[in-house]
């Protein structure tokens, strides 16, 4: 009799086992993570140094594709060209673009490592030089980005549980931290219809501050 109440109790929990084995790892369905944001600047530039892991194809479509790690590197400054250029192992750096859209340099590069902490660069304009140290913005308050991913998920948990199923999700998502008067975390949900739920969540406690439809 104990043997059978006990294959009965089994029993029911298989059920519930299966549901928790069959949750899927949102963080797998990421198309595009910015990890860490490196920032520096003087009386003739500002720069900043964004790690970033992005689907190649990049399309908003609900569907991740494989990712590529590069870094994004922009730049305000009164010059007409520049170039930068990064230290280290990898040779990265070259000439910037200039962005009528938005008034900056721009200059990004596929890499196989990301820097940790601070990252030194030289940039060039005109017929002047500079060596300058970027630092990380994340501090030991700052979320990781898969704890951000959390607290997002949790405060959409209606959405994100309709859009999964048998273990995947129908969606991708965008993590990426971003830098103002403090730290804070963009969070994007993707439909396979292309429709985005977009969360500005606080990046030391994950608080949702505004949402966008």
């Amino acid at each position: 009799m104990k043997k059978y109440t006990a294959l009965i109790l089994l029993t029911g929990l298989v059920p519930l086992l299966t549901a928790c084995e069959r949750k899927p790892d949102y963080f797998s369905y990421v198309s595009e993570l910015r990890s860490d944001l490196f920032t520096a600047g003087n009386d003739d530039f500002s720069l900043t140094v964004a790690c970033l892991s992005r689907e190649y194809p990049y399309n908003g479509d609900g569907i991740k594709a494989p990712l590529t790690d590069l870094v994004e590197i922009t730049l305000e400054g009164d010059a007409e060209e520049y170039s930068v250029y990064l230290s280290g192992d990898e040779k990265i750096g070259g000439e910037m673009s200039f962005r009528n859209t938005r008034g900056d340099f721009y200059y990004s590069q596929g890499v196989k490592s990301f820097p940790k902490g601070s990252v030194s660069l030289r940039v060039e304009w005109e017929n002047e030089s500079c060596e300058i140290v970027a630092t990380s913005v994340r501090s030991e308050h700052t979320l990781t980005p898969e704890k951000a991913l959390s607290y997002a998920l949790k405060a959409e948990e209606t959405v994100i549980a309709g859009m999964s199923e048998k273990g995947a999700f129908n969606g991708e998502l965008y993590v990426r931290l971003l830098r103002r008067d403090k730290n804070y975390y963009y969070v994007g949900i993707v439909d396979r219809n292309g429709k985005i739920i977009s969360l500005l969540l606080d990046g030391e406690n994950g608080e949702v501050l505004a949402k966008h439809e």
